[in-house]
């Protein structure tokens, strides 16, 4: 055996146990690191011929490259959807790379760990209040899981117009709609061939990011006889509007088409029986995606695609690896090589499975809850300040505001504020006009980190 590899493989205690030491360090002192990395320079080095070991490898990195890690795990980092990751997802990510498993299949003579991949769906949606007729995979995030569930729409819909899509490609009968689909559905159309421009917008309700549902029945009538594939939006990212899922399913029936819902961290609101009733109805959709490195806490990357168990056909017809005989046949022989777009596949389950068994229902409601708390105090400083105003209400945990005084200075004012490294926000569009959001999902944040994020945004607006 190579030296170096005989070496750490009978020194892997004091291996992992530096590494171990180097993650406390940083995780113990998480609220403190900078949200902003000032000194984006990083030497480069070149390659070994002997190479330097696991542990001077550390010590480079460490040396070199840890002060590009920017606290994006820590309690106010509020830019873009970003979760943090619970001490139980960081076990079950640490004993991912240990087991090193390919996830595929549920039975047969090599890896198995599919069965736990099921077991943890079966238990997500226990905490959701979904049915089990939906069959479930882990993917690397919303963008590959709305990939997912539209790839299986693109098949129901061929299969409507009589062409089998995924062997003869795509036709023009598809009608895409959607009222304000989030950047991964458009950039999955793309990639499935649909086209990222071939999507019929429907209208918005006044002062609202959700479907106008009158609208939206005037397009079905207006394109009866054609396949419709419908993206429903369960908490946009900007103000974390429903489309109205219930009233959805109704026109379901009248006009039968393909229900998608990207529900990627609004889907979490349904374990608070104060929100579920946002969720009425998604039940009977078709797909549905679910981020789990959003509001479940659980590192990256991580997300979860559900198709109902009546397209099984076709969601093998999208996915089978057609041209690797030794897997068997898929109907006797599951394996998510004929679910799934991927056919290397980390163990993602693992980490979710930690985390919904330490912290049961009880836990995931307590972040939900408190999320939403920190997002109203927030929200409240903001409708009283004399230099903020709310450029949306804030609902469940997003806040999006502006400046008073006027759109010219939003972008200084954001990139003062992140460059202190305390606090960071990310810019947006609302209605046409520039706004700043924050989101929160974290279960690190609490009131405090709130407290210190307006003593920021105070002193930053004064120096303008």
């Amino acid at each position: 055996m190579f030296g170096l590899f005989e070496n750490e493989l009978n020194n892997l205690d004091s291996v992992l146990d530096e590494v171990k030491r180097a993650g406390i360090d940083f995780l113990e002192n998480i609220g403190d690191k900078p949200t902003y990395i000032a000194d984006q320079s990083a030497a480069s080095i070149d390659l070994a011929e002997e190479g330097y070991g696991a542990l001077a490898s550390l010590e480079i990195f460490r040396r070199q490259y840890e002060k590009l890690m920017v606290a994006s795990a820590g309690p106010r980092y509020w830019g873009f959807v970003t979760g943090g990751a619970t001490p139980a997802a960081i076990a079950g990510d640490w004993l991912t790379a240990i087991y090193d498993q390919n996830t595929q299949s549920t039975q047969g003579v090599g890896d198995v760990s599919a069965i736990l991949e099921k077991e943890t769906l079966r238990l997500l949606c226990q905490l959701l209040h979904l049915p089990e007729h939906f069959n479930g995979g882990f993917v690397t995030g919303a963008t590959m899981s709305n990939f997912t569930g539209l790839a299986v729409a693109r098949q129901w819909a061929g299969e409507l117009s009589g062409r089998d899509v995924s062997r003869e490609g795509v036709s023009g009968d598809l009608v895409v709609m959607a009222a304000t689909p989030h950047s991964s559905v458009i950039k999955s159309l793309a990639m499935l061939g649909i086209g990222s421009n071939n999507m019929l917008r429907i209208r918005t309700l006044d002062g609202r990011e959700a479907m106008d549902l009158a609208d939206f029945e005037r397009q079905l009538i207006d394109h009866q006889g054609r396949p419709v594939v419908v993206n429903c939006s369960a908490g946009t990212v900007n103000t974390v509007d429903f489309d109205d899922i219930s009233a959805i399913v109704a026109l379901k029936r009248k006009y039968p088409f393909w229900l998608h819902i990207d529900a990627a961290f609004g889907g979490f609101a349904a374990c608070l029986p104060s929100q579920r009733h946002l969720l009425d109805g998604w039940e009977e959709a078709d797909s549905i995606t679910i981020d789990c490195h959003k509001w479940m806490n659980v590192p990256y990357d991580s997300a979860v695609s559900l198709v109902r168990k009546r397209h099984s056909r076709l969601q093998v017809s999208s996915f089978q690896n057609s041209n690797a005989p030794y897997l068997g046949d898929p109907a006797e022989n599951f394996s998510y090589l004929n679910f799934l777009p991927e056919n290397s596949r980390r163990f993602r389950a693992l980490p979710a499975w930690f985390s919904l068994t330490a912290y049961g229902r009880s836990g995931f409601e307590w972040i939900v809850q408190n999320s939403i708390d920190c997002a109203s105090e927030l929200g409240d400083y903001i409708q009283s300040s004399e230099h903020f105003e709310l450029s949306a209400p804030v609902r469940l945990n997003v806040v999006c505001f502006r400046l008073k005084s006027g759109l010219a200075g939003m972008s200084a004012f954001l990139d003062k504020l992140n460059r202190r490294g305390k606090v960071f926000m990310t810019p947006t569009s609302l209605s046409g006009q520039p706004a700043i959001r924050a989101a929160f999902v974290n279960y690190r944040t609490e009131k405090q980190d709130v407290l210190v994020a307006i003593r920021e945004m105070e002193e930053v607006v004064r120096t303008l």
